[in-house]
């Protein structure tokens, strides 16, 4: 049966779309990888009781959990209360503390099930920072509860130390007094300014190559207390770069969220794992270009993973931190949840010309596990907006 609905042009008009996908077909079984796949999964808002959604936005825990199940099935690891859960858009440290909590006993009830969780320095104000020893604190804080919790951390780029770091001796010397305290291997994470524009100038450097020295140097200074590091700077010549140069043993974590496909796939001597945002949304079909190519069946991989890209890249768009936007969009559109609304109400960041983009993309890319339920939301959601 011919599914199609009216879609907004950037032109101002319209246009008949005809939906052409087919839903991806899940695992009977939970698939192995031969890459590293985390996950970074959003949260889900409970509008019926958030009367504040700008300044205590309320979560509905039960969705926000079987959401997690779904991953899990899949597959994937999760990187917890990361950029895609809105941490410091709409999700404060006081909720990120709880989204812990529950993740990490619920993963206790599912056997394979792993998560790593993000820990920062978000519950610092950047202006109440006076000195490096105030961020040494804030991240004591939050490393402090993941390991307490008995989860493991993903140390999160600082909007503090952006600000109040001079050199990059502050980044060292940070770095290496909380890898130092580390129980367990750290994951670390390279945020570019693109998602978050309070951290531009990272590692003491506006430059890659300096930056790049600079993390260099903090891994080979703490290398047994590194796992590996994500690096987000959409980009996959830098990715390359710090790839090759990283130690024997320190993994790379591809969260390049426009080039993911080649760089996990890798160049015949080298791949990048995989800790990324966009496996939120195109989990079923990320899920099963990674069990093919464990299979080494690169021609399935390439199949099912290389129309997301242009998904994701639509998704990731400038300006680039309103991505969750895209991801919650398509949880709803594919059921996971009832409603369209975020924390903070970041449904709105984006325009009813960006949805219509993203529905079709969805679509070619097979993304839409649910074609007659995603044409009706997507209706709906263009009578509210004012397209009929």
């Amino acid at each position: 049966m011919s599914i199609s609905l009216s879609l907004p042009l950037a032109d101002g008009g319209t246009e008949a779309y005809a939906l052409v996908g087919t839903p991806t077909l899940r695992p009977a079984a939970t698939p192995s990888f031969n890459r590293i796949a985390y996950a970074a999964a959003h949260v889900v808002s409970d509008p019926r009781r958030d009367a504040r959604p700008w300044e205590a936005p309320a979560i509905d825990w039960d969705r926000t959990m079987a959401f997690r199940h779904h991953l899990w099935s899949l597959g994937f690891r999760i990187a917890e209360a990361m950029d895609t859960s809105q941490r410091g858009m709409g999700l404060d440290w006081a909720g990120a503390q709880e989204l812990i909590r529950r993740s990490l006993a619920e993963a206790r009830t599912v056997p394979g099930a792993d998560l790593a969780c993000g820990a920062g320095t978000d519950h610092l104000n950047p202006a109440d920072a006076r000195s490096l020893d105030d961020v040494i604190r804030a991240y004591e804080e939050q490393v402090g509860f993941v390991e307490k919790q008995g989860g493991r951390a993903i140390m999160m780029a600082s909007r503090a130390l952006a600000r109040i770091a001079r050199s990059p001796d502050d980044y060292r010397m940070v770095y290496g007094r909380i890898l130092g305290q580390a129980k367990d291997k750290v994951v670390l994470h390279w945020l570019g300014d693109m998602f978050d524009p309070q951290l531009r100038g990272y590692w003491g450097s506006q430059n890659f190559e300096p930056a790049l020295d600079t993390v260099i140097s903090i891994i080979e200074e703490n290398r047994a207390k590194v796992e590996g590091i994500k690096i987000s700077l959409l980009d996959n010549a830098y990715e390359v770069a710090l790839r090759d140069r990283l130690p024997d043993g320190v993994l790379c974590f591809t969260g390049d969220d426009f080039n993911y496909a080649e760089l996990i796939e890798g160049d015949g001597v080298k791949y990048s794992h995989a800790l990324l945002g966009i496996f939120d949304a195109v989990a079923p079909q990320a899920s099963q270009a990674l069990a093919s190519l464990a299979a080494g069946d690169v021609a399935t991989f390439r199949a099912a993973i290389e129309p997301t890209v242009p998904l994701s890249r639509k998704i990731f768009e400038a300006p680039t931190q309103y991505y969750k936007a895209g991801v919650v969009f398509l949880a709803w559109l594919n059921g996971h949840q009832a409603h369209f609304t975020m924390p903070a109400g970041m449904q709105s960041a984006r325009g009813v010309v960006h949805y219509a983009d993203v529905f079709r993309l969805a679509d070619k890319a097979n993304v839409l596990d649910k074609p007659e339920l995603a044409a009706a939301r997507m209706k709906s959601l263009m009578t509210v907006l004012g397209v009929s």
